[in-house]
């Protein structure tokens, strides 16, 4: 027994050993390493309304329930449930060969009403003119042919040289003769006039009739082809290759998560102190460490019957990553609304927080006596209401106290820490979002994120 305690006693000297040179090789380099840059904001007293934490939903801004505007078979269907879409792509493929063959030989048939308005546009060719100019000449000398035999066979039949036969004969032909000749001068006006203005309204009518047609079944065509109404993920599939589709037939159902809604329920005696554009705190149980800040949307004006509570919409900007929104619909969310008249409260920038603990914190900054380096000191606090970029604060901090809104993911109590910047809680609000985006540290600071109401 002796010698196993005497070796089980040396480990454990050895492991003492390693830990306490870890610890003393960290503590030097930490002695090393000098005091933390930081940059610090004033703990402000304001007048914020009361607050109170209701439930809420998150819930997509947009939801589309994408149908078919046609009857047809679908042959592809590319998408599948939880995919990304963009506005315009297509969610599913319906057959298209007979509309397809049907809007060719509509184009052909308009094609050639286009040139047969074009044709009368243009009027007559210079040949044609040429032509009936040369018969209407033709028909002008034989007429005048005519009239001279007329007048020869006048004085014959005076002098009773012909019969009367004879004589109407020539009549005959003299009168057939001014007949052609006023015949050619009529068409040769009409070649030189060109088409009538009705004939062509007519050919632009049946061009117009045939536009139609042919974009009638170009949307048909298009129809065939079921796309995305916006950007957004695919969250329900209700048709496979191969299944016929009547028209209005589900296809797929899309939402759109760029921008979401957190849906609470507050009670009539409540709501009046709710404003839309007003700023809250968003907490979702699902992502710890991480506080939003969202904008009333809107305040529903219709009661529930039941509960006589009014549903109030909070817009909150989202998060797209590789893997998919921050914020998924149908999660639960945490909205502290102002419930009651507004009372003066500490408010920090939102930036402040060191979130990921038991509590929320702030490092409040501790001036140093004489020449030695000003520290830091975790405060606890309890979050209330959110004003604009600030957060209301309940914690041993008193107006006036800087925090350390940047440089504070990796600080320690009582580290030292040196200022090199100074901004006003306005600045810190003009700012918002930038600096917290990229403070975000092993889950141990939060991202924020604001939107204003619209």
């Amino acid at each position: 027994m002796q010698p196993i305690l005497r070796c089980r006693c040396h480990q454990v000297a050895r492991v003492c050993g390693l830990i306490a040179a870890v610890f003393g090789v960290e503590s030097v380099a930490l002695g090393q390493r000098g005091p933390a840059v930081v940059t610090v904001s004033a703990v402000v007293e304001r007048p914020v309304a009361e607050g109170q934490t209701f439930v809420g939903t998150v819930t997509p801004v947009r939801r589309s329930v994408v149908g078919s505007a046609v009857d047809g078979r679908v042959a592809e269907f590319p998408i599948n449930q939880g995919d990304l879409v963009h506005k315009g792509q297509p969610l599913a493929q319906l057959l298209t060969e007979t509309i397809g063959l049907e809007l060719s030989a509509a184009r052909s048939e308009l094609k050639l009403r286009e040139e047969e308005l074009q044709e009368l546009k243009n009027g007559s060719r210079p040949e044609e003119l040429r032509r009936v100019k040369a018969a209407m000449l033709a028909a002008e000398a034989v007429a005048d042919y005519q009239r001279k035999r007329l007048t020869r066979a006048k004085e014959l039949f005076e002098r009773t040289a012909i019969n009367d036969d004879e004589m109407q004969l020539v009549v005959s032909e003299a009168t057939r003769a001014e007949q052609e000749y006023q015949q050619a001068l009529e068409v040769h006006a009409l070649a030189v006039a060109g088409p009538r203005p009705e004939q062509i309204a007519q050919a632009q009518a049946r061009v117009a009739m045939q536009q139609a047609i042919t974009e009638k079944l170009s949307d048909q065509l298009g129809k065939h082809t079921i796309k995305a109404p916006f950007n957004g993920y695919v969250v329900a599939e209700f048709t496979e290759v191969g299944q016929w589709l009547a028209r209005g037939e589900h296809v797929a159902e899309v939402i759109a998560v760029d921008e979401v809604d957190i849906v609470a329920q507050v009670l009539e005696n409540q709501a009046p102190y709710v404003r839309p554009g007003q700023h809250v705190r968003v907490e979702v149980p699902a992502l710890p460490g991480r506080i939003l800040t969202g904008a009333v949307f809107a305040i529903v004006p219709q009661a529930d019957l039941r509960s006589r509570t009014f549903p109030v919409l909070v817009r909150v900007k989202n998060s797209l990553t590789d893997s998919g929104p921050l914020l998924k619909s149908g999660m639960l969310a945490r909205v502290t609304l102002p419930t009651g008249p507004p009372t003066d409260a500490l408010l920090v920038p939102k930036d402040a927080l060191v979130l990921g603990g038991l509590q929320s914190s702030v490092y409040v900054v501790l001036a140093g006596a004489g020449e030695k380096p000003a520290t830091v000191r975790p405060v606890p606090v309890i979050l209330g209401v959110a004003n604009g970029g600030l957060i209301q604060v309940t914690g041993d901090v008193k107006p006036g106290d800087q925090v350390v809104v940047r440089g504070n993911e990796r600080l320690r109590p009582g580290q030292e820490v040196k200022v090199t910047q100074v901004i006003s809680v306005d600045e810190s609000q003009s700012v918002e979002g930038t600096p917290a985006a990229a403070k975000t540290d092993a889950g141990t600071r939060g991202e924020a994120s604001s939107e204003s109401g619209k």
